[in-house]
């Protein structure tokens, strides 16, 4: 048999009390600085629509590693990836 390698041990995720689990229902927005420079930015418009950053867009599913979320405007449904968005109220 050939030497192995020992796996490195798997760091445990520590949560603060700022990251509340998004899910659900969840109230969120769009943190502008992780979403600039995304495959998603760079397949919508240059300019940012405020009412992303402002929130408060709900979200409606998940898939994976992202969300369907919901905005209080006549706009459509967008997916983004959960990493792209923080609680609203942070």
């Amino acid at each position: 048999m050939a030497d192995a390698a020992p796996a490195p041990a798997a760091q445990p995720q520590v949560q603060t009390p700022a990251q509340t689990p998004l899910k659900k229902g969840s109230l969120v927005r769009v943190n502008k600085a992780a979403y600039s420079g995304s495959l998603e930015a760079s397949a919508s418009e240059a300019q940012l629509p405020a009412y992303l950053v402002d929130g408060p867009g709900e979200i409606l599913a998940i898939k994976g590693d992202y969300a369907q979320l919901r905005w209080r405007r006549p706009v459509p449904d967008v997916w983004l990836r959960l990493d792209q968005l923080e609680a609203f109220g942070n």
